[in-house]
């Protein structure tokens, strides 16, 4: 008589006494369905009800009433949605550059282990605690030629100085640029030192060996290391380009005429000002499109594509 080893509990009994793979973690799994039931209801079912409601003549209430492309015709005729589009690109770009540009900078001075870094680190993160509307608020002020810095400047002599962005329409956005820098470098500096701070010590020694200088191992060594750091701020940073709103609000209303008109700004005065949800929905929708197009070259670069080490 021939025994196969199959070892003291392998038996049916005992096979049958496991738990699925289902109920293994149920605790887990359990405690993560009201954030699927959000994602999924909440948020994946609200925008696909303004995906289908844009396609509507919905005015001060929702209504199915079916108009086609209609909204998206007019949408893409008003002028002041194209200022919009326009304003934000000019926005975009200069805060993607210089969030990410004067962030690592600093970030790399406070690397270099300065004297009094925990007080420079906390000055140049407290702008990011401030909310966009005390931001905006606070730089109106100081860039309003009555009372901030134009004012300063010419009682201290120089009476020929000029400085009013908020009121010139070809500069304003540089205006609003100037308030969002202010506001959101810390957070990415503070991104970019923790990244510094992961880099090996060895490194920097072989650099110093080989007669590297330190910008040389900036570019050429640490910033490629440094590449899922610099994915996650970009990301960071265009999601709050997109998003552009409480500080045009405070600063400017939009003004001067529509010369700091943002595309947020344009779906809250159609659908409250307005009163026309059909035409809020589908600039809605055009804003979710501008976030698909900065996901999906993030989602390619992170998980699918040529691996980098």
């Amino acid at each position: 008589m021939t025994m196969t080893d199959t070892g003291p509990n392998t038996g049916p009994r005992e096979t049958a006494r496991r738990p699925s793979r289902f109920l293994r973690n149920l605790s887990p799994k359990i405690a993560m369905l009201p954030l699927i039931f959000t994602a999924c209801v909440v948020f994946l079912g609200g925008t696909l009800w303004t995906v289908v409601y844009s396609f509507t003549k919905s005015g001060l209430l929702p209504r199915l009433s079916w108009v086609g492309l209609d909204q998206y015709e007019r949408l893409w005729s008003s002028r002041k949605w194209i200022v919009s589009i326009e304003n934000l690109a000019v926005y975009g770009i200069c805060s993607l550059i210089g969030t990410l540009v004067i962030g690592f900078t600093l970030a790399a001075l406070l690397d270099r282990k300065i004297r009094g870094e925990a007080v420079f680190r906390s000055i140049f993160l407290y702008p990011f605690a401030l909310s966009f509307i005390v931001t905006g608020l606070v730089w109106q002020w100081i860039l309003n030629p009555e009372l901030g810095l134009q004012n300063v400047m010419r009682e201290w002599g120089w009476t020929s100085f000029t400085f009013d962005p908020l009121n010139n329409p070809e500069i304003v956005m540089f205006g609003l640029l100037i308030a969002g820098l202010w506001q959101g470098t810390g957070l990415i500096m503070c991104i970019m030192l923790a990244g510094l701070r992961g880099i090996d010590e060895d490194i920097w020694k072989a650099a110093r060996v080989d007669g590297i200088g330190t910008v040389k191992t900036y570019i050429r060594v640490i910033i490629p290391m440094m590449r899922p750091v610099f994915v996650t701020s970009l990301v960071l940073i265009a999601a709050g380009i997109v998003k552009l709103y409480d500080l045009v609000v405070a600063q400017t209303s939009g003004g001067p005429g529509i010369s700091s008109e943002v595309p947020a700004k344009y779906v809250m005065t159609s659908m409250f000002g307005g009163q026309n949800l059909g035409q809020g929905f589908a600039a809605s929708s055009m804003m979710l499109l501008m976030v698909v197009i900065i996901l999906i070259p993030w989602a390619y670069l992170e998980f699918g594509g040529k691996k980098h080490g």
